[in-house]
C-alpha cells in the first residue's frame, strides 16, 4: 500500500511495469546520496519517489535540524530525469524531512529568490525577507506531472504544513511563527508576482509544504497519493473479500486521518463493515482516532520508545503476534 510516502515508488513502479533505476543527487542536507526512480519506457513515464532523496529515513536521527534542510537535491532529480526525455512524471511526496515550501526544488530548476537588495536568498529560512522571484530563462519541462500527496493540509493556517508537521520534523513551538512567516512571505509574494494562490490548495501543505512548490514552480497538479493507489490497485474489489484489514504507521494520531493511507482505508473499512486494526510505533488516542479503528495497539505498548526504534522489526512482529492471539480467543 502506499499513500506517496515511503514505498511510493516501488509499489507504483510495479503496477506500471516500470524498472527501477537509480540516480545521483543530494539529501535534505545536501549530502550526496544515490537516489531510485522508476522508469516505463513506453509511454516515457517516471516514478519519483521524494522520501528516496530528501526523507527523514536518508537522515541520521536528530542530526540536523529542518532549518539546515530543503528539497534541492529533489529538483535535480527532476531536472535530470526530464533531460533524459521523460514525458510524465508521477512524484509521490510523502515521508519529507523538510519545510521549505519546495524552495530548494525550485532553486534546482533555475529560479532566483531575491530580497529588496536584489541579493539572492539562498536558504529557505531567509524568505521572510523576499522581494522577488525570478523565473528561468528555459524551465523544465513535462507534458504532464502528478504530484501524489499523503495529506490534504493547505500550505499555511492552523492545519497548514509548519503547525500541523513541523513538530514531527524537529521544529519546536517557539521555532513555528517563523517558519509559517518564511512559507507565508513566499506564497503572498508568487501570487503578487504570477497570479495564482496555490498555497490554498489540498495538498499544498503536504510535505512541507512541497506541493505548493511543484505546483508553482514545476506546473504540477496535486492528486490523492491514497486514491491513485486505491484505482490502480482495485482496492473497494481486494476489500469486498476480507474479513479482517490489518494495517499501519509509525505514529497514529489525527494527522493519519488527514488523508494518509492508513486512515483512508479505516475509512473504507468502516463503510464496508470490515474490522481494521491499526498498529503504529506510538499512538496519540483521540476520538476521531479511536472511531475509526476496530483496535489499536503500539510497540510502546510492549517496549521503550528508544528500543521500539531500534529494533522496529523485532517488536512489530511480536506486537502482531500478541494481537493474533487475542483476536483468536
Amino acid at each position: 500500500m502506499s499513500d506517496g510516502g515511503d514505498g511510493f515508488g516501488e509499489v507504483f513502479g510495479r503496477m506500471l511495469g516500470a524498472r527501477p533505476k537509480s540516480i545521483r543527487t543530494e539529501n535534505a542536507a545536501h549530502e550526496r546520496c544515490l537516489a531510485d526512480w522508476w522508469w516505463e519506457s513506453e509511454t516515457k513515464t517516471a516514478v519519483i519517489e521524494s522520501a528516496n532523496v530528501i526523507g527523514l529515513a536518508m537522515l541520521p536521527e536528530k542530526r540536523f535540524h529542518p532549518f539546515e534542510l530543503d528539497t534541492f537535491g529533489l529538483g535535480l532529480v527532476l531536472k535530470a530525469i526530464a533531460e533524459r526525455g521523460a514525458r510524465r512524471c508521477l512524484v509521490g511526496i510523502g515521508g519529507s524531512a523538510t519545510n521549505d515550501g519546495g524552495f530548494g526544488l525550485a532553486r534546482a530548476l533555475g529560479w532566483r529568490f531575491l530580497d529588496r537588495a536584489g541579493n539572492p536568498i539562498e536558504s529557505w529560512t531567509g524568505l521572510v525577507d523576499l522581494d522577488s522571484v525570478v523565473r528561468p530563462k528555459r524551465r523544465v519541462q513535462f507534458k504532464e506531472i502528478t504530484v501524489a500527496t499523503d495529506v490534504q493540509n493547505p500550505l499555511l493556517g492552523p492545519r497548514g504544513a509548519t503547525r500541523i508537521y513541523g513538530p514531527q520534523k524537529g521544529l519546536s513551538p517557539g521555532q513555528i511563527p517563523n517558519a509559517e512567516s518564511c512559507l507565508r512571505r513566499l506564497a503572498r509574494v508568487v501570487s503578487r508576482e504570477f497570479g495564482h494562490d496555490s498555497a490554498r490548495l489540498a495538498g499544498s501543505g503536504a510535505a512541507g509544504g512541497l506541493g505548493f512548490g511543484l505546483v508553482t514552480f514545476a506546473g504540477a497538479r496535486i492528486l490523492p497519493g491514497f486514491d491513485l493507489f486505491a484505482q490502480q490497485a482495485r482496492l473497494e474489489r481486494r476489500l469486498r473479500d476480507a474479513q479482517l484489514v490489518i494495517t499501519g504507521e509509525g505514529r497514529l494520531d489525527k494527522s493519519s486521518l488527514m488523508g494518509k493511507g492508513v486512515g483512508q482505508i479505516a475509512y473504507r473499512c468502516r463503510q464496508l463493515g470490515i474490522t481494521c486494526i491499526g498498529l503504529a510505533g506510538s499512538v496519540e488516542l483521540g476520538q476521531a482516532v479511536l472511531k475509526t479503528f476496530a483496535e489499536i495497539s503500539a510497540l510502546s505498548s510492549l517496549t521503550s520508545s528508544s528500543e521500539a526504534r531500534s529494533h522496529p522489526g523485532i517488536w512489530l512482529e511480536r506486537l502482531a503476534h500478541q494481537m493474533a492471539m487475542d483476536w483468536a480467543e
